[in-house]
C-alpha cells in the first residue's frame, strides 16, 4: 500500500490479479488496451473504508484488502473542500449495491473505436450499472467536480484515465 494518508473523497487506482482481474482484462481488451497498468480504481471514504464496482455490484470495502498491493491515491493532486469532500463521500456511498455490467466496458469500447451511437452513450450517461471508474467519475460528478475537462461524455472513463490526472 503507498505511504499516503488518503483523505474522505480521494480516489486512488490499482490493478487487480485473478479471476476478477482476468476478466477485467477482457474488457479491457475490447477497449483498445485503453486500461493500461491501472484496471481498477475506487473511493476511499474514511474509517479505512472504501466504494468500490466489482463484478458483484458496487460494495463498501475495508481498504486493508489493498494491503500489500500498488495504489496510486489522488490524494494531493485533487484539491477538494470539505464539502465536495463530504459530497463525493455521500454519493460513492449511494452507489452501494448498483449492479456491474459488461454492457459497460461494451458501451466504453464502441466509444473508443469512434462508434457514437446512442445506446452506448445512454449506457455510460446511466447510473443504473457502473465499472470502477464510473463509480468514481459519478460521485465527483454529483459533487460538483468535474475531473475532466476534455468534453468527454459522461461514463467515458477508464481506470488509466483517473491514473492519469494524478500522473500514476
Amino acid at each position: 500500500m503507498s505511504q499516503v494518508q488518503p483523505l474522505p473523497g480521494d480516489f486512488a487506482v490499482t490493478s487487480v490479479k485473478g479471476r476478477v482481474g482476468f476478466a477485467i482484462s477482457v474488457g479491457e481488451w475490447l477497449n483498445g488496451s485503453r486500461f493500461g497498468h491501472w484496471d481498477h480504481a475506487f473511493v476511499y471514504v474514511g474509517d479505512d473504508q472504501l466504494v468500490e464496482a466489482e463484478p458483484g455490484g458496487a460494495r463498501l470495502a475495508n481498504l486493508d484488502e489493498y494491503q500489500g498491493r500498488v495504489v496510486a491515491w489522488s490524494t494531493g493532486h485533487i484539491e477538494l473542500t470539505e464539502e465536495q469532500r463530504t459530497a463525493v463521500v455521500t454519493a460513492a456511498r449511494s452507489y452501494i449495491g448498483v449492479p456491474y455490467s459488461a454492457a459497460d466496458y461494451m458501451a466504453l469500447a464502441l466509444w473508443h473505436f469512434h462508434l457514437r451511437i446512442g445506446w452506448a452513450r445512454k449506457v455510460m450517461a446511466s447510473r443504473a450499472s457502473m465499472i470502477c471508474s464510473e463509480l468514481c467519475d459519478a460521485a465527483y460528478d454529483e459533487a460538483g467536480v468535474h475531473l475532466f475537462a476534455d468534453g468527454r461524455e459522461p461514463g467515458d472513463v477508464t481506470p488509466a484515465d483517473l491514473a492519469l490526472l494524478i500522473k500514476a
